[in-house]
């Protein structure tokens, strides 16, 4: 283990505001100085479907001399609340919050220290907030981490494992992470994601799905996300998401969210408007004309190529029954 001193400094952050001054904590590593990422404040709680906050409240717990917490991935539809649950177990365990956002551009360094040059032609070292996380003892969530490729995963993989230690090539230090460090992974479930590398997916376990919620919590959490939301339209906002679910649409809680505000700004413009006819404008104008007919929208991605069945390279060149093809089903001693 490194010694780790911490202390406040004085720090004007050029590429936000020059005008504007804030505190910034920094640690020395090697005689090297780096400025921590700041935690994100969070007031919330988590509504309904208590089993998934459970799942991963029992993934950070160390239960035994020698044991070590999970890194468990939270799988759902975009919109579904993954990174809500994660911060609101973070909540109960009274530990700072780290969001890293990942993308397809985040790079190795990205995830641990990045350079800075000043204006001075000073080089600064800034923690991200995974690693800031790692020193400090908070929990760092990685969101849409299947957005980043396997590149900047492979940065990771000390992290992750037994050795719980991070490498900066670029400012020249090792970390070893704080005993309470925790960390989660937000997966969304669409076709915009990189495939996540064996290696890296076997430290990312187990894998918590994140299901929609029934008609009585959806209700709940629009409500507690929208107090100010009219009660007809919170009704018809339910029945399309509950509708939606059952035909296996991804339309989720932030789609009503954004369409129930919409919504209501329009019927604040027009307080004659039939709530429903708002409704069903905002719906187009937001998730597009499709989303009106949602039988006729399931039908479609149904026959659309999401089951069609597996096909082997000798498929597209022999027919099921020739002794040709070999990945034919039939048994050639038959």
């Amino acid at each position: 283990m490194f010694p780790i001193k911490i202390r406040i400094v004085n720090y004007k952050n050029d590429a936000i505001n020059s005008s504007e001054t804030g505190e910034m904590k920094t640690i020395k590593v090697d005689n090297v100085e780096i400025i921590l990422s700041h935690p994100v404040k969070f007031q919330g709680d988590w509504i309904g479907q208590g089993e998934p906050l459970r799942e991963l409240l029992a993934c950070w717990l160390v239960i035994a001399e020698g044991d070590l917490p999970l890194t468990p991935r939270l799988i759902g539809y975009p919109g579904i609340g993954k990174t809500t649950l994660a911060m609101a177990a973070a909540q109960k365990r009274g530990q700072e919050i780290y969001i890293m956002q990942c993308t397809s551009d985040t790079r190795p360094e990205d995830l641990l220290v990045t350079p800075v040059l000043s204006d001075q032609g000073k080089i600064s070292y800034h923690a991200s907030p995974l690693l800031s996380a790692a020193i400090c003892g908070g929990i760092a969530i990685l969101d849409e981490g299947n957005r980043m490729s396997e590149k900047s995963w492979a940065s990771l993989a000390g992290l992750f494992d037994n050795r719980r230690m991070a490498e900066s090539v670029v400012a020249g230090i090792t970390i070893t992470a704080h005993k309470e460090f925790r960390a989660v992974v937000t997966m969304n479930e669409d076709s915009s994601t990189f495939e996540i590398p064996d290696y890296i997916m076997s430290r990312l376990q187990p894998g918590i799905q994140i299901p929609f919620p029934n008609r009585e919590d959806e209700l709940r959490i629009l409500s507690y996300s929208l107090p100010f939301s009219d009660t007809g339209i919170l009704d018809i906002c339910v029945g399309y998401l509950q509708k939606a679910h059952d035909l296996d649409l991804p339309y989720s809680i932030r789609d009503g969210i954004n369409a129930i505000r919409y919504s209501m700004k329009l019927k604040s413009a027009d307080s004659g408007a039939d709530s429903e006819v708002l409704f069903k404008k905002a719906i187009v104008q937001i998730l597009g004309e499709d989303a009106l007919d949602l039988e006729a929208l399931a039908s479609k991605r149904k026959f659309s190529g999401e089951q069609i069945p597996s096909m082997n390279l000798g498929d597209f060149f022999f027919s099921d029954d020739d002794t040709l093809n070999p990945d034919s089903d039939e048994d050639p001693e038959k």
